[in-house]
C-alpha cells in the first residue's frame, strides 16, 4: 500500500506540471521577434521551355533565406536577414529580396512596402489587404506554439495555407499576409513554389524604434505599382505562350504579395 506522504507528492507533482502547460497556453505575447526561413524551388518556377532549362542547370533547386518579423503592439516590419549559405544563389536572384520590407500598423489599417524590382525601388502604401479566410479543425505545431490551419485567396485566385497562433496575439504573418485572429507562424502558396516555416520565437526581444516605415519618395498604391509592372513587362513575352504567362503570373504575384 502507498503511503500518504508519497500519494501527496503525487499529486502535488502532477498538478505542478499541469499548472506549467495550463500558464503556457494562457500565455498571450505582445512583443516578440520571430525568424522565418522561405525556401522557394526555383527550378519550379523557371518553367518547363528551353530557355528556363538552360538558365536551371546551375541553379540550385531551392533558395532559402532567413527573414525577421519584428512586432510591438499593432506594429510590426518584416524584413530579409541572411540567406542559407550552404546554396550558391546568383546575385541576380538575391539583391531584390535584400531590398525588400513590410511595414503594418493595424491601429491605422495601414502598411508601407518597399519592393526592389530589378534594382528599382518601389514604395508603396495602402490599407492593409483583406483575405476571406476558411478555418479547419486541422492543427500542428510550430516553433513550439500549437497553431490551427486556414486557407485563404489573395490575387483573385491564388490560395494560401496558413497555420496560426492565438497566443501570439498580433494578425501579422509573412510579407503581406494577415488577418487572422493571431499569427500566422506557417505559410504556403503552392503557386509560387514558396513556403515559410517560423523556425524561433523571441519573446520582447522586438526593439520598438527599429519597428519603422521606409522612408521612400513617390509613394504607389497597390493598383498603381500593379499597372507600372505590366506596362514594364508586357514587351517581355508572348501572350499568346503559355510559360510566358505563367512566368509573369509568378513575378506580378511575388512583386505585389
Amino acid at each position: 500500500m502507498m503511503k500518504p506522504i508519497f500519494i501527496r507528492s503525487s499529486i502535488f507533482f502532477i498538478s505542478l506540471i499541469s499548472g506549467v502547460h495550463h500558464s503556457r497556453a494562457q500565455q498571450f505575447i505582445s512583443k516578440a521577434a520571430i525568424e522565418f526561413e522561405v525556401k522557394t524551388n526555383l527550378k519550379k518556377t523557371m518553367g518547363n521551355d528551353s530557355w528556363a532549362e538552360r538558365m536551371s542547370e546551375n541553379l540550385p533547386t531551392f533558395k532559402t533565406g532567413y527573414y525577421q518579423f519584428s512586432f510591438s503592439g499593432t506594429k510590426s516590419l518584416y524584413k530579409f536577414d541572411h540567406w542559407d549559405e550552404k546554396e550558391k544563389i546568383p546575385d541576380f536572384l538575391r539583391k531584390s529580396d535584400e531590398e525588400n520590407q513590410w511595414y503594418f500598423d493595424h491601429s491605422t489599417n495601414q502598411f508601407q512596402m518597399q519592393k526592389n524590382v530589378f534594382g528599382t525601388n518601389f514604395n508603396v502604401t495602402d490599407s492593409i489587404m483583406k483575405i476571406q479566410w476558411k478555418l479547419s479543425n486541422e492543427n500542428r505545431v510550430i516553433a513550439g506554439y500549437n497553431c490551427r490551419k486556414a486557407t485563404g485567396i489573395i490575387m483573385d485566385s491564388v490560395y494560401v495555407f496558413a497555420f496560426y497562433t492565438e497566443e501570439i496575439m498580433i494578425s501579422g504573418g509573412p510579407c503581406s499576409i494577415n488577418g487572422l485572429p493571431g499569427m500566422i507562424l506557417g505559410l504556403t502558396i503552392p503557386r509560387m513554389y514558396t513556403s515559410f516555416i517560423a523556425t524561433k520565437v523571441t519573446i520582447d526581444a522586438a526593439k520598438e524604434a527599429d519597428i519603422k516605415t521606409t522612408t521612400g519618395k513617390n509613394m504607389l498604391n497597390k493598383k498603381q505599382l500593379q499597372s507600372t509592372l505590366i506596362e514594364r513587362t508586357k514587351e517581355w513575352f508572348s501572350g499568346d505562350d503559355p510559360e510566358s504567362k505563367k512566368w509573369i503570373d509568378q513575378f506580378l504575384w511575388g512583386t505585389l504579395l
